[in-house]
């Protein structure tokens, strides 16, 4: 079996740490999966260093013929049995890249966006219904997301992403403590996502007030960077905000973030499942999330964490309120969290049910 992954992405977010996580899972089965990228970014990097075959091409959109000809002839002359596209855009390339071979089309999807979000003349719905084989919906909301837009259920399979649940566990987090001066008595909450409106946090933001109201000694870390930090830096100056919540930009330190996280918190609207919910599990750290996308499928509310309505900061306040004042019953919450995360989200597991897709489809 022979798979080339193709991922067009320059910068590096979740859904390269799950593919570098499955090709160093691949590698260490012995099956021969390659990797084409962006040359110099991220994905080539950590790529190369974890021992995988990589391939870097310029790739400039998704009507990038050039590329898509380049990926030809990797295809050719490896004989790739699939091309499994990471990536919309790599979509596009993919199909192609393949026009005429025998070679499997698969795609990944991790967003629970309807494939017409952003359609021009619906064109989107011919390049999901004809230029892929087969997708690999990341949760049962993005598998529903797509039938409710006509791809057939029985084309769509289901393999939830996967964490290492060592990955942060010995994290520092001294530095942090300093360079905020954080004091023993505050209850610190995080949210690590990109800044973008799908990750709901202006109603984070709006939510912050109404948890002061009751528990003063909140304190609020949004760790990440994205093209919504001036807006939502004005937001929060706008409710005088000031000391009480921290935009980080983004850091290369996120594991001590979730060391010296109280509470954690995901204010998504939209999903695709929620890594980063997993991540903080992992830690034991309790969760409040939304029920939005595939978090669901990762909290159960009242037993792994606490499940609030979507853009609805009086909602996100409520369940920050009750872990915080009820610290104990949130412990108890994260220890639960944290043994459903290690059996259910390991990257084996994923690693596992990608192959037992390779093999159905082959």
């Amino acid at each position: 079996m022979k798979i080339l992954h193709i991922n067009t992405e320059k910068t590096w977010r979740g859904g390269e740490q799950q593919l570098l996580n499955l090709l160093q899972g691949l590698n260490k089965r012995n099956i021969t999966s390659h990797l084409a990228c962006q040359p110099g970014s991220a994905m080539e990097e950590r790529a190369k260093n974890a021992g995988i075959e990589v391939f870097p091409i310029a790739m400039h959109g998704e009507i990038d013929l050039l590329a898509s000809y380049r990926i030809r002839r990797l295809n050719t002359g490896f004989r790739y049995d699939i091309l499994h596209s990471h990536t919309s855009h790599a979509h596009t390339l993919a199909f192609f890249a393949s026009f005429g071979t025998k070679t499997r089309l698969l795609v990944s999807r991790r967003v629970d966006f309807s494939i017409f979000r952003h359609s021009f003349l619906h064109l989107s719905g011919f390049k999901y219904r004809f230029m892929a084989h087969y997708y690999i919906a990341i949760s049962h909301k993005i598998k529903d997301v797509l039938v409710a837009d006509g791809i057939p259920a029985q084309r769509i399979f289901v393999v939830h992403s996967g964490i290492n649940p060592e990955r942060f566990a010995s994290s520092p987090k001294d530095h942090l403590i300093a360079e905020f001066n954080i004091r023993k008595d505050e209850h610190v909450v995080v949210n690590v996502a990109h800044l973008a409106g799908h990750k709901g946090q202006k109603y984070l933001v709006r939510a912050i007030p109404l948890v002061l109201a009751k528990i003063p000694t909140a304190r609020f870390f949004i760790v990440g960077g994205g093209e919504l930090m001036p807006e939502l830096q004005s937001l929060a100056a706008s409710l005088g905000l000031k000391q009480k919540l921290i935009f980080t930009g983004f850091r290369r330190d996120v594991g001590p973030f979730y060391q010296i996280a109280d509470l954690f918190v995901m204010s998504s609207v939209q999903e695709g499942l929620g890594t980063a919910v997993i991540d903080a599990l992992a830690l034991g750290k309790p969760v409040v999330g939304t029920c939005a996308g595939g978090i669901p499928e990762i909290i159960r509310d009242g037993e792994t964490g606490r499940l609030v309505a979507s853009a609805d900061p009086a909602a996100l306040a409520g369940g920050i309120i009750d872990l915080l004042a009820n610290p104990e019953r949130a412990k108890q919450m994260g220890r639960r969290g944290q043994e459903m995360t290690r059996q259910s989200f390991s990257i084996d597991a994923m690693v596992d049910k990608n192959i037992e897709v390779y093999q159905q489809i082959l």
